[in-house]
């Protein structure tokens, strides 16, 4: 349900698609169209925007500490926390996580030597010339982080192979009406 709100205070926003980062001013009358993996996307006069959920003050919404990663857990994060974890990222123009999306191409996780584990992961886009990947990518980052037992994590974008709508799973093309 679309919700039209009035912003508390200037906020910082992120042009979609192109990914640039904006101001949206103190007053600035938005309609939140998407609450998507605790970001919101919103419509101004001026276009769609994405703003943290960290910011979500300014919407007049609560905000909640993000569970950070349990530091005292021994041996490598469970390949299922962090799959469940992806499953938070979105792509603000499209509301399917991007596990759903088929954009996951592969998650290793591999022993630091300075100890815990780092995951590496490699995800693509639907387009090319998406403008969201990076912000995308970071919050793929940022989720994989909060996982108990990973003390780092890398997003690399990729285009081999190309993304297609065959990708998606079941259960994104339900929520997408393809099937």
């Amino acid at each position: 349900m679309d919700e039209q709100r009035t912003l508390t205070r200037e906020v910082e926003a992120t042009l979609i698609p192109q990914g640039t980062p904006m101001s949206l001013p103190e007053g600035e009358m938005v309609t939140i169209t998407h609450r998507l993996g605790g970001n919101f996307t919103v419509m101004t006069h001026n276009g769609m925007f994405r703003i943290k959920g960290v910011d979500g003050d300014a919407l007049g919404e609560d905000v909640t500490e993000a569970d950070q990663a349990d530091q005292d857990h021994d041996g490598p994060p469970e390949q299922d926390a962090l799959w469940d974890a992806l499953k938070k990222v979105f792509d603000p123009e499209i509301p399917v996580n991007i596990v759903d999306l088929g954009l996951v191409y592969s998650l290793e996780t591999k022993e630091r030597l300075e100890g815990g584990h780092k995951i590496d992961m490699d995800m693509t886009l639907t387009a090319p010339g998406c403008g969201m990947g990076p912000a995308i990518a970071e919050d793929a980052k940022g989720q994989l982080e909060r996982v108990p037992g990973v003390s780092e994590a890398e997003v690399n974008i990729v285009w081999d192979p190309p993304w297609n709508q065959d990708m998606i799973t079941e259960e994104g093309k339900m929520v997408l009406g393809l099937i």
